[in-house]
């Protein structure tokens, strides 16, 4: 594909003799930002370190526009892939005003073209005026936004992102998301993110991997994910949601204990066939005239919304 920038291909990697990452495989378009999501522990960041050149594979491929950046046996060195990242403690120099971290990996630059380039960054990321601030005297989220524009500065192919906001207040998360995919747009930069919350995810990323136990379950839009999903565990692991047992009753359609609905049905699943319907808040309405029937078990507040939990007559 022409405008296929990272494919990674088959990628196993382990420590020592244990397996963290398993047959992976997955390609990013240039100018996309992907996302590896997944539960503590499940490889998402192992696999990051690879493309970035800190881990060595036991099988698979990765390229970058074509070129081979790692094999068995052989890997790129880190500082030749024009790679970019974010690490988890983003944390800025702190002997080094604003305007000084961002220019600290363009040194080869000539002194007007880094000046410039700083000046452009500062602008883009909304800290014009911060120039010269310590990195003590920004809040949390200014100085996230300063290390971005920092591992951007030097115009890389791809920048790695592995949970950038995980040191962020829960409420600044999804709009820190939103603010980074934003510059990365503008810029037109490639973006892996590395994260466990799937809201971070659905705010940044054009294309989402869901890994469990080192294994890609989907890679997928966050509206496929979400409406769509390829197995029961994305189907948990991705929003809210109740699997009901079912029957195919003909095409696209399931009996369950709600009724006859309309659904995705498995290819190849013949009516009779016993399935599981996923059921999400937002497919439940209030009708007292429907012959269905539940009862109210809990209620949750959630801002704009109560969040109820309902038992059915079967219990």
């Amino acid at each position: 594909m022409a405008d296929r920038l990272l494919e990674v291909d088959g990628c196993t990697l382990a420590y020592g003799e244990r397996p963290v990452v398993w047959a992976f495989s997955f390609g990013l378009d240039k100018g996309s930002i992907g996302c590896l999501l997944g539960p503590s522990g499940c490889g998402k960041t192992t696999l990051l370190r690879a493309i970035a050149g800190f881990e060595d594979l036991r099988k698979g491929e990765i390229r970058m526009d074509g070129r081979l950046l790692s094999r068995p046996g052989w890997s790129l060195p880190p500082e030749r892939r024009q790679v970019g990242m974010v690490f988890q403690d983003f944390t800025l120099f702190p002997h080094l005003r604003v305007a000084q971290n961002i220019a600290f990996g363009l040194k080869q630059w000539p002194e007007r073209d880094r000046r410039q380039r700083v000046a452009d960054l500062l602008a883009l990321v909304g800290l014009s005026d911060y120039g010269d601030a310590w990195p003590h005297q920004l809040s949390g989220g200014q100085q996230q936004r300063v290390a971005v524009a920092r591992a951007m500065a030097p115009r890389p192919e791809l920048l790695l992102l592995d949970e950038p906001f995980s040191s962020l207040d829960v409420e600044l998360r999804e709009s820190m998301a939103r603010e980074v995919r934003d510059i990365l747009k503008e810029e037109g930069i490639t973006a892996i993110l590395v994260t466990h919350d799937q809201y971070e995810a659905f705010a940044m990323a054009d294309e989402i991997g869901v890994i469990n136990q080192g294994r890609l379950m989907q890679w997928d839009s966050g509206y496929n994910l979400y409406h769509r999903p390829a197995n029961r565990f994305v189907a948990d692991f991705i929003g809210q949601g109740e699997l009901l047992p079912g029957r195919v009753v003909n095409d696209g359609q399931v009996e369950c204990e709600l009724g006859v609905l309309g659904g995705q049905v498995p290819a190849g699943c013949q009516p009779g066939c016993e399935v599981d319907l996923l059921i999400r808040p937002d497919d439940i309405q209030h009708d007292d005239a429907s012959p269905v029937q539940a009862r109210i078990v809990a209620k949750v507040f959630r801002g704009a919304a109560f969040l109820y939990t309902l038992e059915l007559a079967s219990g």
